[in-house]
C-alpha cells in the first residue's frame, strides 16, 4: 500500500539507526526492510486506530530472545515519528524487585525467588500507580526504575526513567505480560530437572501460580491491546537466550563485578520461566489482539490480527 511506502521513507533512517545500535560484529539483523515494511509498519497503522481513549496501554509478550524490545523499540519509533503520539515503552524486567527484596523472599518463602523473572518477583504496585497516574486528569511528573541485568539490580535513581508528561501510547513488554494462572491440578505435575528437585513441596510453583491469580491478573486487565510474538517451541527460546547473554557480555566487557550467565546458567534459568511460557504458548493466541509468528531465524514469517 501506498501509506505503508509513505511511513516507511519518514521512519526509514531512525528504525535503521536503533537496528544499527542492536547489532554485534557476529549477529546482524536480516531482511529488516521486509520486517519494518510488511510487519511492523502495518502493526504501528492499527494501534493508531484503536487509539482513541489516551492514554491506549498495549501488552507486548514473547519468551526469551524472541525481540521484544527490538520490536517494541521499532514499533515506538513508527507511532513517534510518522503518527506524531508522545509513547512510553517500558520493559516489566525493570520492575523486578531490588536484589536485596529477592534475598529476603528467597529466605521467607522459597530459594528459587532469588532468580528474578517469575511472577511474584517484580513490583507490581509500582506499576499499577503508574498506570493510575497516568489514566488521571492531572498527570504528576513521577520516576520509574531502570533494572541492569549485568549486576542483577536496579539501576540509581539518578539513572531511573523520568516521565514528565501522559503519554499517549504505553507499551509494556515483557516475556510473562498478559499471562494466566494455571488450574491447580496443572502445577502439581513437575516439568524439569529444577521443579523436580528443589520445589518437591510445591511451594514456589504455588506462590508464583497465586501471583498470576492475583496481583498480575489486576495488572494486565490493564491493558487494551495484547501483542504477542510466538517463537516455534521453547527449545529454539534457550538457544536465542544463549545469544542474548553472549550479547550482554560482550555489551558489558569493560565493567567489573558482573552477574553474566554461562552455558549451563542459562539453561537453569530458563527452567524458571519453562512452566509459564509453555502455557503463554497454548493459551496466549486464543485471545492475544496479534499474533507474530516468528521463524527459526528470529525473523516474523507472518502476523494474524484478531482483535
Amino acid at each position: 500500500m501506498r501509506i505503508y511506502n509513505d511511513c516507511y521513507k519518514v521512519v526509514r533512517r531512525k528504525c535503521f539507526k536503533f537496528i544499527k545500535s542492536q547489532e554485534t560484529s557476529k549477529e546482524k539483523f536480516k531482511n529488516k526492510e521486509r520486517m519494518i515494511k510488511k510487519f511492523l509498519i502495518p502493526v504501528s497503522f492499527w494501534i493508531s486506530k484503536k487509539c482513541k481513549s489516551k492514554p491506549y496501554l498495549i501488552g507486548l509478550a514473547g519468551g526469551q530472545g524472541t525481540g521484544k524490545t527490538t520490536i517494541s523499540s521499532i514499533i515506538k519509533i513508527i507511532l513517534i515519528n510518522y503518527f506524531k503520539l508522545n509513547v512510553f515503552k517500558i520493559s516489566i524486567d525493570d520492575f523486578y524487585k531490588t536484589r536485596k527484596d529477592r534475598i529476603n523472599l528467597s529466605k521467607r518463602i522459597h530459594p528459587m525467588l532469588l532468580t528474578r523473572g517469575a511472577p511474584g518477583t517484580h513490583d507490581i504496585k509500582m506499576m499499577l500507580d503508574f498506570f493510575k497516574n497516568s489514566k488521571k486528569s492531572k498527570f504528576k511528573k513521577m520516576k520509574l526504575p531502570l533494572f541492569d541485568k549485568s549486576i542483577d539490580d536496579r539501576l540509581p535513581k539518578n539513572k531511573w526513567y523520568e516521565i514528565k508528561k501522559r503519554p499517549d501510547v504505553i507499551i509494556l513488554e515483557g516475556w510473562c505480560v498478559g499471562a494466566k494462572a494455571q488450574k491447580n491440578q496443572e502445577i502439581n505435575k513437575s516439568i524439569n530437572s529444577m521443579e523436580k528437585i528443589m520445589d518437591k513441596q510445591l511451594k514456589w510453583r504455588k506462590f508464583v501460580n497465586h501471583n498470576l491469580q492475583t496481583s498480575y491478573k489486576r495488572l494486565f486487565k490493564q491493558l487494551d491491546s495484547l501483542l504477542y510474538l510466538k517463537a516455534s517451541s521453547f527449545n529454539q527460546l534457550r538457544k536465542w537466550r544463549l545469544k542474548q547473554e553472549k550479547k550482554l557480555k560482550i555489551q558489558t566487557k569493560n565493567k567489573k563485578n558482573l552477574k553474566i550467565m554461562d552455558k549451563k546458567d542459562v539453561m537453569n534459568f530458563m527452567q524458571t520461566y519453562q512452566r509459564i511460557t509453555e502455557n503463554m504458548f497454548k493459551n496466549v493466541p486464543k485471545y492475544a489482539s496479534i499474533i507474530m509468528n516468528l521463524n527459526s531465524s528470529h525473523q516474523i514469517k507472518s502476523v494474524i490480527y484478531k482483535k
